[in-house]
């Protein structure tokens, strides 16, 4: 049996239409029933672009997750104030230190580490932080003045309107003293480090350097040569302080104490590892599930997310550096 194209129309609409239980009776409300089954194709279609678009902003999820697996410590166990006493305050298991006109401030793990997992949770102040630092690092500056390693994140202060950038950064037997040998990466994070806390953190073994926001990799500097790593024992740092002379894109914008106190909010320490008193049996942390280091396929994948969408620095690729001085970078 045949059916009349028109009734063939209809049953078509009404099948589709968020209205079907009302049959079409005329050709002008089969034709409005037509425009709003295709409006709500539209929406439907930017609904699922929109999706797709925030997907594109944020990383992959790494599928595995280091910080799991260090329990917390406690801030009066694990760590002393190193500078700026009066610029401290605990509360709630949240440490704020600030900067003024007066004094910045800093604190520092009681022992020392030869590896291991760092990390806090980190909320940075928002709005105008211009030369100002907010940093989490590893260093033994004070054993080794004038010749020390440091392993560090620092949140480089901005201006209005423009986001924090999270430097990366690792010197060697002396590069950061005197003529600096750097080696920078830098990003500008997925998301807004001023309205919430989230993870940051250094994995730190003899084989590599891993840097991790909320568990997912954003940098792996592994060992390629004992003159291009660091293996003397590091304690952990964490301090806020004034660096107007080359924090804000070169030093171009300073720090203004018309905004002081610049605040950062520190909770969650994480620092687990072999100290430098550890008997040689120690066997250092991995970021991985792989007892010997190293990333997962997953991990990778997030940190290539990382890396093609958020870095905005790579000293590897700055052709006006003499990289005979990083030779890391093509061997």
């Amino acid at each position: 049996m045949s059916i009349h194209p028109h009734i063939s129309l209809s049953l078509s609409l009404h099948l589709y239409s968020p209205l079907f239980f009302f049959p079409l009776h005329t050709k002008e409300e089969e034709r409005k029933m037509g425009n709003s089954l295709m409006s709500l194709l539209s929406i439907f279609h930017l609904l699922v672009l929109w999706g797709s678009s925030v997907n594109a902003y944020w990383p992959p999820s790494p599928g595995y997750w280091p910080s799991s697996k260090v329990s917390s410590l406690n801030f009066y166990k694990g760590f002393r104030n190193l500078w700026g006493p009066q610029h401290q305050r605990m509360d709630q298991n949240a440490l704020t230190i600030w900067l003024d006109r007066t004094s910045g401030s800093g604190f520092k793990s009681v022992k020392p580490f030869r590896s291991g997992y760092f990390g806090a949770n980190i909320k940075l102040q928002p709005g105008y932080t211009a030369g100002v630092i907010t940093s989490l690092y590893l260093s033994n500056n004070e054993a080794h003045p004038g010749f020390h390693d440091e392993v560090d994140i620092e949140f480089l202060g901005t201006t209005f309107g423009k986001p924090y950038t999270l430097q990366t950064n690792v010197y060697i037997r002396g590069s950061g003293d005197g003529k600096i040998i750097g080696r920078e990466m830098k990003f500008r994070l997925w998301f807004d480090p001023t309205k919430d806390f989230h993870h940051y953190a250094i994995l730190w073994s003899p084989r590599e350097i891993i840097f991790l926001v909320d568990d997912i990799p954003i940098r792996r500097y592994p060992k390629k040569s004992a003159s291009t790593f660091p293996l003397r024992p590091m304690w952990l740092y964490g301090s806020i302080w004034d660096a107007s002379s080359w924090a804000t894109e070169d030093g171009k914008y300073k720090a203004d104490y018309k905004y002081q106190p610049f605040t950062a909010k520190y909770t969650n320490f994480k620092a687990l590892g072999c100290t430098a008193y550890s008997s040689a049996r120690c066997y250092p942390l991995s970021a991985s599930p792989y007892r010997s280091g190293g990333l997962t396929r997953q991990q990778h994948q997030a940190m290539r997310w990382v890396q093609t969408h958020s870095m905005v620095y790579n000293y590897c690729k700055d052709y006006k550096r003499d990289h005979s001085l990083t030779p890391e970078c093509w061997r």
